[in-house]
Protein backbone atom coordinates (compact mmCIF):
# COMPACT_ATOMS: atom_id res chain seq x y z
CA UNK A 1 0.00 0.00 0.00
CA UNK A 2 1.50 3.29 -1.15
CA UNK A 3 -0.40 5.65 1.13
CA UNK A 4 2.14 5.63 3.93
CA UNK A 5 2.35 4.04 7.38
CA UNK A 6 -0.99 2.53 8.36
CA UNK A 7 -2.20 3.17 11.92
CA UNK A 8 -3.79 0.49 14.04
CA UNK A 9 -7.49 -0.14 13.45
CA UNK A 10 -10.34 -2.53 14.16
CA UNK A 11 -12.37 -3.87 11.25
CA UNK A 12 -15.18 -6.28 10.46
CA UNK A 13 -15.41 -8.03 7.08
CA UNK A 14 -18.81 -9.07 5.72
CA UNK A 15 -19.60 -10.26 2.21
CA UNK A 16 -22.46 -11.77 0.25
CA UNK A 17 -20.29 -12.79 -2.72
CA UNK A 18 -20.24 -16.61 -2.97
CA UNK A 19 -16.80 -18.00 -2.16
CA UNK A 20 -15.06 -20.32 -4.60
CA UNK A 21 -17.55 -19.92 -7.42
CA UNK A 22 -15.44 -17.92 -9.83
CA UNK A 23 -17.19 -14.62 -9.04
CA UNK A 24 -14.06 -12.74 -7.93
CA UNK A 25 -14.66 -12.87 -4.18
CA UNK A 26 -10.91 -12.59 -3.53
CA UNK A 27 -10.55 -9.50 -5.74
CA UNK A 28 -13.55 -7.94 -4.00
CA UNK A 29 -11.86 -8.42 -0.63
CA UNK A 30 -8.53 -7.05 -1.86
CA UNK A 31 -10.05 -3.95 -3.44
CA UNK A 32 -12.36 -3.31 -0.49
CA UNK A 33 -9.40 -3.56 1.90
CA UNK A 34 -7.34 -1.16 -0.22
CA UNK A 35 -10.27 1.28 -0.41
CA UNK A 36 -10.55 1.14 3.38
CA UNK A 37 -6.83 1.82 3.78
CA UNK A 38 -7.17 4.83 1.48
CA UNK A 39 -9.49 6.39 4.04
CA UNK A 40 -6.85 5.99 6.75
CA UNK A 41 -3.87 7.03 4.61
CA UNK A 42 -4.85 8.67 1.30
CA UNK A 43 -2.61 7.82 -1.66
CA UNK A 44 -2.38 9.49 -5.08
CA UNK A 45 -5.62 7.88 -6.30
CA UNK A 46 -4.09 6.06 -9.29
CA UNK A 47 -6.71 3.41 -10.09
CA UNK A 48 -4.41 1.27 -12.26
CA UNK A 49 -1.76 1.19 -9.54
CA UNK A 50 -4.45 0.27 -7.01
CA UNK A 51 -5.60 -2.70 -9.10
CA UNK A 52 -2.01 -3.86 -9.64
CA UNK A 53 -1.25 -3.77 -5.91
CA UNK A 54 -4.37 -5.85 -5.25
CA UNK A 55 -3.31 -8.33 -7.93
CA UNK A 56 0.15 -8.54 -6.35
CA UNK A 57 -1.45 -9.34 -2.99
CA UNK A 58 -3.27 -12.27 -4.58
CA UNK A 59 -0.06 -13.47 -6.23
CA UNK A 60 2.09 -13.25 -3.10
CA UNK A 61 -0.30 -13.83 -0.20
CA UNK A 62 -2.88 -16.19 -1.66
CA UNK A 63 -0.41 -17.92 -3.99
CA UNK A 64 -2.69 -17.40 -6.97
CA UNK A 65 -1.06 -16.15 -10.22
CA UNK A 66 -4.25 -14.47 -11.42
CA UNK A 67 -4.68 -11.99 -14.24
CA UNK A 68 -5.81 -8.40 -13.78
CA UNK A 69 -9.43 -8.56 -14.97
CA UNK A 70 -11.09 -9.09 -11.58
CA UNK A 71 -9.19 -6.30 -9.86
CA UNK A 72 -9.75 -3.87 -12.74
CA UNK A 73 -13.52 -4.25 -12.76
CA UNK A 74 -13.70 -4.11 -8.95
CA UNK A 75 -11.77 -0.82 -9.01
CA UNK A 76 -13.02 0.79 -12.24
CA UNK A 77 -16.55 -0.50 -12.69
CA UNK A 78 -19.17 2.13 -13.53
CA UNK A 79 -22.92 1.83 -13.17
CA UNK A 80 -24.64 1.01 -16.44
CA UNK A 81 -21.44 0.02 -18.23
CA UNK A 82 -19.35 -3.00 -19.12
CA UNK A 83 -15.57 -2.57 -19.04
CA UNK A 84 -13.42 -3.52 -22.02
CA UNK A 85 -9.93 -4.36 -20.72
CA UNK A 86 -6.78 -4.70 -22.81
CA UNK A 87 -4.53 -6.78 -20.56
CA UNK A 88 -1.53 -6.06 -22.80
CA UNK A 89 -1.56 -2.28 -22.42
CA UNK A 90 -3.78 -2.06 -19.30
CA UNK A 91 -6.02 0.34 -21.21
CA UNK A 92 -9.76 0.28 -20.50
CA UNK A 93 -12.87 1.50 -22.30
CA UNK A 94 -16.33 1.84 -20.75
CA UNK A 95 -19.07 0.30 -22.90
CA UNK A 96 -22.68 1.37 -22.19
CA UNK A 97 -25.00 -1.41 -21.00
CA UNK A 98 -28.16 0.38 -19.87
CA UNK A 99 -30.97 -1.25 -21.86
CA UNK A 100 -33.78 -1.89 -19.36
CA UNK A 101 -35.09 -4.76 -21.48
CA UNK A 102 -31.92 -6.77 -20.75
CA UNK A 103 -30.92 -8.83 -17.74
CA UNK A 104 -27.72 -10.58 -16.73
CA UNK A 105 -28.33 -13.84 -14.89
CA UNK A 106 -25.59 -15.48 -12.83
CA UNK A 107 -26.13 -19.17 -12.10
CA UNK A 108 -24.08 -20.68 -9.29
CA UNK A 109 -23.86 -24.47 -9.34
CA UNK A 110 -22.24 -24.38 -5.86
CA UNK A 111 -19.40 -26.47 -7.24
CA UNK A 112 -16.57 -24.73 -5.40
CA UNK A 113 -12.91 -24.26 -6.13
CA UNK A 114 -10.07 -22.93 -4.00
CA UNK A 115 -7.46 -20.49 -5.25
CA UNK A 116 -4.32 -22.47 -4.56
CA UNK A 117 -5.98 -25.78 -5.35
CA UNK A 118 -7.48 -24.65 -8.64
CA UNK A 119 -6.08 -25.51 -12.05
CA UNK A 120 -4.96 -21.94 -12.76
CA UNK A 121 -1.40 -22.26 -11.36
CA UNK A 122 -1.05 -25.61 -13.11
CA UNK A 123 -2.06 -24.08 -16.42
CA UNK A 124 0.50 -21.31 -15.99
CA UNK A 125 3.28 -23.82 -15.28
CA UNK A 126 2.43 -25.91 -18.36
CA UNK A 127 2.43 -23.15 -20.94
CA UNK A 128 5.45 -24.67 -22.67
CA UNK A 129 3.73 -28.02 -23.16
CA UNK A 130 0.33 -26.87 -24.37
CA UNK A 131 1.08 -23.43 -25.71
CA UNK A 132 -0.51 -23.90 -29.11
CA UNK A 133 -3.85 -25.13 -27.80
CA UNK A 134 -4.06 -22.44 -25.11
CA UNK A 135 -2.77 -19.63 -27.33
CA UNK A 136 -5.31 -20.43 -30.00
CA UNK A 137 -8.12 -19.82 -27.51
CA UNK A 138 -6.52 -16.61 -26.23
CA UNK A 139 -6.03 -15.16 -29.71
CA UNK A 140 -9.59 -16.01 -30.65
CA UNK A 141 -10.87 -14.59 -27.38
CA UNK A 142 -9.14 -11.25 -27.98
CA UNK A 143 -10.92 -10.94 -31.33
CA UNK A 144 -14.26 -12.03 -29.85
CA UNK A 145 -13.96 -9.53 -27.00
CA UNK A 146 -13.40 -6.61 -29.37
CA UNK A 147 -16.34 -7.75 -31.50
CA UNK A 148 -18.52 -8.17 -28.40
CA UNK A 149 -17.77 -4.63 -27.20
CA UNK A 150 -18.80 -3.28 -30.59
CA UNK A 151 -21.96 -5.40 -30.54
CA UNK A 152 -22.93 -3.92 -27.15
CA UNK A 153 -22.37 -0.41 -28.45
CA UNK A 154 -24.57 -1.25 -31.45
CA UNK A 155 -27.19 -2.86 -29.15
CA UNK A 156 -26.78 -6.00 -31.26
CA UNK A 157 -27.50 -8.50 -28.52
CA UNK A 158 -27.87 -11.50 -30.82
CA UNK A 159 -24.30 -11.05 -32.02
CA UNK A 160 -23.09 -10.51 -28.47
CA UNK A 161 -24.86 -13.68 -27.36
CA UNK A 162 -23.39 -15.68 -30.23
CA UNK A 163 -19.91 -14.51 -29.22
CA UNK A 164 -20.59 -15.60 -25.63
CA UNK A 165 -21.45 -19.09 -26.84
CA UNK A 166 -18.38 -19.21 -29.10
CA UNK A 167 -16.22 -18.14 -26.15
CA UNK A 168 -17.70 -20.86 -23.96
CA UNK A 169 -17.25 -23.52 -26.63
CA UNK A 170 -13.64 -22.47 -27.22
CA UNK A 171 -12.78 -22.49 -23.54
CA UNK A 172 -14.62 -25.50 -22.15
CA UNK A 173 -12.70 -28.35 -23.88
CA UNK A 174 -9.47 -26.83 -22.59
CA UNK A 175 -10.39 -27.12 -18.91
CA UNK A 176 -11.19 -30.80 -18.51
CA UNK A 177 -12.59 -30.60 -14.99
CA UNK A 178 -15.76 -31.51 -13.14
CA UNK A 179 -16.64 -27.81 -13.12
CA UNK A 180 -16.68 -27.95 -16.90
CA UNK A 181 -19.25 -30.76 -16.95
CA UNK A 182 -21.48 -28.91 -14.50
CA UNK A 183 -21.28 -25.52 -16.19
CA UNK A 184 -21.77 -27.22 -19.57
CA UNK A 185 -25.08 -28.61 -18.29
CA UNK A 186 -26.16 -25.23 -16.93
CA UNK A 187 -25.14 -23.44 -20.09
CA UNK A 188 -26.93 -25.86 -22.39
CA UNK A 189 -30.11 -25.52 -20.33
CA UNK A 190 -29.96 -21.72 -20.45
CA UNK A 191 -29.60 -21.70 -24.24
CA UNK A 192 -32.79 -23.76 -24.61
CA UNK A 193 -34.91 -20.90 -23.25
CA UNK A 194 -36.59 -18.39 -25.56
CA UNK A 195 -35.30 -14.91 -24.90
CA UNK A 196 -31.75 -15.99 -24.02
CA UNK A 197 -29.14 -14.28 -26.21
CA UNK A 198 -26.08 -16.14 -24.97
CA UNK A 199 -24.39 -17.80 -22.03
CA UNK A 200 -20.90 -18.89 -20.96
CA UNK A 201 -18.97 -20.05 -17.93
CA UNK A 202 -17.61 -17.17 -15.86
CA UNK A 203 -13.99 -16.07 -16.09
CA UNK A 204 -11.51 -18.78 -16.96
CA UNK A 205 -14.00 -21.53 -16.18
CA UNK A 206 -12.46 -22.87 -12.96
CA UNK A 207 -15.44 -21.96 -10.79
CA UNK A 208 -18.93 -23.35 -11.05
CA UNK A 209 -20.84 -20.32 -12.33
CA UNK A 210 -22.26 -19.25 -15.66
CA UNK A 211 -23.32 -15.80 -16.88
CA UNK A 212 -26.29 -15.44 -19.22
CA UNK A 213 -27.47 -12.42 -21.21
CA UNK A 214 -31.21 -12.55 -21.76
CA UNK A 215 -34.40 -10.54 -22.10
CA UNK A 216 -35.53 -9.34 -18.69
CA UNK A 217 -38.89 -11.03 -19.18
CA UNK A 218 -37.22 -14.41 -19.73
CA UNK A 219 -35.34 -14.46 -16.41
CA UNK A 220 -37.97 -16.43 -14.50
CA UNK A 221 -38.34 -19.04 -17.24
CA UNK A 222 -34.58 -19.41 -17.50
CA UNK A 223 -34.13 -19.97 -13.77
CA UNK A 224 -36.90 -22.56 -13.68
CA UNK A 225 -35.60 -24.43 -16.73
CA UNK A 226 -31.96 -24.47 -15.56
CA UNK A 227 -32.95 -25.76 -12.13
CA UNK A 228 -35.18 -28.39 -13.73
CA UNK A 229 -32.29 -29.66 -15.87
CA UNK A 230 -29.57 -29.41 -13.21
CA UNK A 231 -29.29 -32.31 -10.77
CA UNK A 232 -27.97 -30.14 -7.92
CA UNK A 233 -29.41 -27.05 -6.27
CA UNK A 234 -28.31 -23.91 -8.06
CA UNK A 235 -28.67 -20.35 -6.84
CA UNK A 236 -29.40 -17.42 -9.13
CA UNK A 237 -28.51 -13.74 -9.12
CA UNK A 238 -30.21 -11.22 -11.40
CA UNK A 239 -27.62 -8.52 -11.80
CA UNK A 240 -26.91 -5.21 -13.49
CA UNK A 241 -23.64 -3.31 -14.02
CA UNK A 242 -22.78 -1.24 -10.97
CA UNK A 243 -19.97 0.97 -9.77
CA UNK A 244 -16.68 -0.30 -8.42
CA UNK A 245 -15.52 -0.19 -4.81
CA UNK A 246 -16.47 2.97 -2.96
CA UNK A 247 -17.02 4.22 0.57
CA UNK A 248 -20.58 3.91 1.86
CA UNK A 249 -21.30 6.13 4.88
CA UNK A 250 -23.14 4.41 7.72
Amino acid sequence: FAGGPVPGFSAVIASDIPLGGGLSSSAALEVAAYTFLQQLCPDNGDVVAKALVCQKAEHTFAGMPCGIMDQFISVMGKEGHALLIDCRSLETVLVPLTDASLAVLITNSKMLHTLTGSEYPTRRSRLGEEVYRRARHVIGEIARTAQAAQALQDMDYKTFGRLMVESHNSLSPRQGRLCHRITESQNAAALEVDGVYGSRMTGGGFGGCTVTLLEAGAAGRAQHHIQEKYSGTATFYLTKPSGGARVLPL
